[in-house]
C-alpha cells in the first residue's frame, strides 16, 4: 500500500472543517531561522536576478544553528545536486501589489506574475547547486543570496517533481 494512499480500514477524517476561516485569515505565522548565509554579496542591487544568472560560479555556505541536531537532518542530502534554499529577504523594505520587472521595464505586471523582491512576505526560493556538507555547513554554487540571509528551510531539488517541460512562460514568452 502506499503512504498516498488511505487505510481501507480506517475512516477519512477532514481536518479542514475543523478551521474558523476567518480564524485562519487572521493567523500570524512565526518562522525561525535554521541558519544563515554566508556570501560575497553584501549589497541588494549586486547580486544576480536570479541564481542561474551568475556569469561565474559564486560560492558561499550555509552554516545551520548549533543545538538542534541539524547535523542528523543533513543526512543524505548531499546525494543530490541541487537544493532549495527557502530564506528571508531581511533587507527589503516595503512592497508593490504593481512591479516594472527588468525584463519588461514598461509595463506594470502583478508582483505575484514575477519573481520581484519586494512582496507581501519577504521569502525568497532559490535553487542552488550544493557542492558539499560539512557538520552544519553547506557548500553552495550559483546563488543570490546576500551574506546574512536568514535560512528558513532546505529541500531536495528533485528533476522529476521540480521541473516541468510543457509549463509556459507566461507574459514572459510574449517578449
Amino acid at each position: 500500500m502506499s503512504w498516498r494512499q488511505p487505510s481501507p480500514n480506517k475512516p477519512a477524517k477532514d481536518y479542514t472543517k475543523q478551521a474558523d476561516k476567518a480564524e485562519v485569515a487572521a493567523t500570524t505565522v512565526k518562522l525561525a531561522p535554521i541558519g544563515v548565509v554566508h556570501s560575497p554579496y553584501v549589497e541588494r542591487f549586486g547580486t544576480p536576478r536570479q541564481p542561474s544568472y551568475a556569469v561565474t560560479p559564486v560560492t558561499g555556505t550555509i552554516e545551520l544553528n548549533s543545538g538542534f541536531n541539524f547535523e542528523q537532518a543533513l543526512k543524505d542530502l548531499d546525494t543530490f545536486s541541487h537544493i532549495w534554499v527557502i530564506y528571508w529577504m531581511h533587507l527589503n523594505q516595503g512592497w508593490n501589489p504593481l512591479v516594472k520587472p527588468p525584463r519588461d521595464p514598461h509595463v506594470h505586471h502583478g508582483v505575484f506574475s514575477t519573481r520581484a523582491p519586494h512582496r507581501p512576505n519577504s521569502l525568497g526560493l532559490s535553487v542552488v547547486r550544493l557542492s558539499s556538507i560539512k557538520g552544519r555547513i553547506l557548500h553552495i554554487e550559483n546563488h543570490d543570496m546576500l551574506d546574512g540571509t536568514p535560512v528558513l528551510d532546505i529541500k531536495p531539488y528533485i528533476k522529476e517533481a521540480d521541473c516541468f517541460p510543457e509549463a509556459n512562460a507566461g507574459w514572459l514568452g510574449k517578449s
